[in-house]
Order: structure tokens, then sequence, then C-alpha cells
């Protein structure tokens, strides 16, 4: 015969154990609500299943109808913790375990009789798996493949509690055979929730590697990529490029006479400029592949049909931020932006050339009188940069005056009007 009090006892101190270590969690992280609600589960199966252990010491109604209640709430709090974790509201069905333990319980036939409850208790044990396998699977299934996994567990643990409550439904057992039915169940269950907790840990801890990832790559003040961030998806722009037979454009920004804006206002309205421009800018870049270079300086990388599109793009953000208003509180910042683009095919793509030429471009930009957009072509991005004097004793280096001119000529030069 199973012994039912030595198998309770085991599996209560277990959840307390795991309900202090979640709660433990929970005040280090108190944002993260799923650790409270998963730390509850527990604390609540541990007082409702020593609750059913001393069914001879308390009353049955204490004991049997409430012990019962308590634990099936306990995987209502489970459910609660994977809809917190997804940041989802709660949702009614899962209070569906204890709702239908208290619908059938005090019924004369089910209350009176041990199998039937245990019956009871399986179904509504199943239910809560269920409602479990539901809220595992309302994330992200595609980038989140653990919960695949983690589904199945409950799955497999819905259908057997189902199975039990079918099984003794139409063997109609003893009670001696129901409880060593019923214990073999629950160890099975309680196995099946360590399987479950630990693939709860892996699918944490992968996701805060995700968050720890995405921090390194991720500029703090506005939100989008941080150089190093940027330049890992140059080489899937140019992949996609070479794909769809376009050319990589990158596209470098420069917000004009930043230092003024700092000095005038405030760094804290400089930080509301960067913020606004980078948070407008990348709603106008394919993919989002923006982010911030360093300063006041911005960078985009897009695969573009042919040089009108690469400057469509940068025109409709130098347009768009001529005209946004950035407010300080006290007063609206007048901001405009430099703009540099840089062409090439897909395969003479070479991001340290792009980045180079794009830089001379926007240098031209601001010799033009800033507010405007310069573009090098493949020609101009695939040159050398021009030599200093420093470095080239005895010849004519073409000034800045000179490239502007240049390029009002090719026609590379958009200003606003």
């Amino acid at each position: 015969m199973f012994n039912i009090a030595t198998g309770l006892a085991i599996w209560c101190s277990e959840a307390m154990t795991l309900a202090l270590v979640l709660f433990v969690a929970w005040r280090h992280n108190v944002r993260n609500e799923a650790y409270l609600y998963w730390g509850l589960g527990f604390f609540l199966t541990a007082i409702g299943f020593a609750m059913i252990s001393l069914r001879s010491e308390i009353p049955s109604l204490l004991s049997i109808e409430v012990g019962n209640a308590i634990a099936l709430l306990g995987q209502s709090a489970w459910v609660a913790g994977f809809l917190a974790l997804d940041r989802k509201k709660i949702e009614w069905w899962a209070l569906l375990p204890p709702a239908i333990w208290l619908a059938g319980i005090f019924l004369p036939w089910v209350n009176t009789d041990y199998s039937n409850r245990v019956v009871l208790y399986n179904l509504a044990s199943a239910t809560g798996a269920t409602a479990l396998a539901m809220a595992v699977a309302a994330g992200d299934m595609r980038r989140e493949r653990t919960r695949i996994k983690l589904m199945g567990v409950f799955v497999i643990q819905g259908g057997l509690c189902f199975a039990s409550a079918l099984t003794m439904a139409v063997t109609l057992p003893s009670d001696i055979e129901a409880t060593n039915l019923g214990g073999v169940s629950a160890m099975a269950s309680a196995f099946l929730l360590t399987i479950a907790f630990a693939l709860t840990c892996r699918l944490v801890m992968e996701r805060s590697e995700r968050h720890l990832r995405a921090m390194t790559l991720t500029d703090s003040l506005t939100g989008v990529l941080n150089r190093r961030g940027l330049l890992g998806y140059f080489e899937s722009i140019q992949e996609r490029a070479h794909g769809e037979q376009r050319q990589v454009a990158v596209i470098l920004f420069d917000l004009d006479h930043f230092k003024r804006v700092n000095d005038r206002f405030g760094h804290q309205s400089g930080d509301a400029v960067l913020t606004a421009f980078a948070r407008m800018a990348r709603q106008y870049v394919p993919n989002n592949i923006f982010g911030r270079m360093g300063g006041e300086e911005f960078a985009a990388f897009a695969a573009v049909a042919d040089q009108t599109e690469a400057e469509a793009i940068a025109e409709a953000i130098r347009t768009e931020f001529c005209r946004l208003p950035v407010s300080t509180g006290e007063a609206i910042v007048p901001v405009t932006v430099s703009i540099g683009i840089a062409l090439a095919s897909s395969i003479e793509a070479n991001i340290d050339k792009l980045i180079s030429a794009a830089d001379r471009a926007l240098y031209a930009a601001k010799a033009a009188g800033r507010n405007c957009t310069v573009t090098f072509g493949e020609e101009e991005a695939a040159a050398p940069a021009p030599a200093t004097p420093s470095t080239t004793a005895g010849e004519l280096v073409p000034t800045v005056d000179d490239q502007v001119e240049a390029l009002r000529r090719m026609g590379a030069l958009s200003r606003a009007g």
C-alpha cells in the first residue's frame, strides 16, 4: 500500500524549499512578479498537502475540502506566474482548478466516497495542467524553444491526471486500490513538476542571457543599437543586398551644433534631443538597422535599389527632424542634422571603406552649410580618402569647398529649400 503521509511529507519539504528560493529571488528583483507567483504556488501547495496529511488530527472540512482547494490554488498561482513572465494579465481560467474542486466536493455522492474524491481531484489537477500549458504557449514559442518542452511536460501531466481519473471512474476501485492508484499518479505528477521547474529555470536563464546580450549591443540613453551592435548587422545587410541584387548604403547622421544645444539648454536637453532623434529616425530605416556611433553621431545600414532610395530615406529623416518639436520644458530646441551617404554594390561593399566614404560625405555636408545630405556613389565610395597636406608635400590638395562645388555639379548634394 502506498504511504500517503510519507509522500506528502517529502513533497511539502521540497515545495517549501522551492518557495523560499523563489521568494528570495523575487525580493532581489521585485519587478519580476513571476517569482512571487511561483513561490506562492509552491507555498500554497505545501500548506494544502500539509493539511491533507493531518487528516486524523484536524477537522475533515479543513483537511479534505479546504486542504485540497489550497493545494489546487497553488496551480492557479503557477499559471499566474507564467502569465506574469510574459507581462500578460491574469485570466479567469487560472482559477479553474480550485473552482472545479469546490464545485464538486460538496455533492453528497462525492463527499462521502473516497474514490470519487480522488477522481474529482485528478480532474481538477488535469485542468490546472492544461491551464499551465496554455499559459506557457501564450509566450513567444518561436524565439524561446524551451517553451515547447515545458508545454509538453504539462500536457503529459494533464493527460496522466485525466487518465487516472477515467480509470478510477470506470473500474470503481476499492479505497485501498484508489489510494495506490492516486499515490502513483501523485508521485508521477511530482516528478513531472520537478522537470517543469528545471525547464522553467532554463527558460528564465535563457531570457536573462538574451537581455544581457541586448544590453551590450544597445545604447543605454537612446535605446537604439550601439556601435558594436550596429556593425554586427553589416554582413546580414550585405547578404540581403546580394540576394536581392541591390546596393549597400551606409548613412551617417551628425546633429548640427550639438555642443551649442548642451551649452545653451543643458545636458539634459541634449539627451532629450538625442533620444528624440533616435526614436524618430529608426522608424524610417528598413528593419531598424540604426544605431548611435557615439556622441551626436548616428548611422544606418540599408539594402537599397539605387542612390535615389538611399537619399529618400535620408531626406525623410532630415526633413522630419527639422519639424520635430523637441521641448525641454522651458523652450523648444531648434535642431537640424547633416547627413552623409556612401553606396557600394553588395560584392564590393566593405564596411571600413563605406563608413570612411560616408564620413567624408558628412564633412562635405557640414561644409556646404549643414542641414543637408551629400551622397557618394560607388565611384566616390571606392576612391581612397584624399591625402592631407602633411602627407603630400609639394602637391595641391583639393579643399573642402572644391569638393562641395564638385558635388553640386554632380547633383549629389541635397539641402533644405
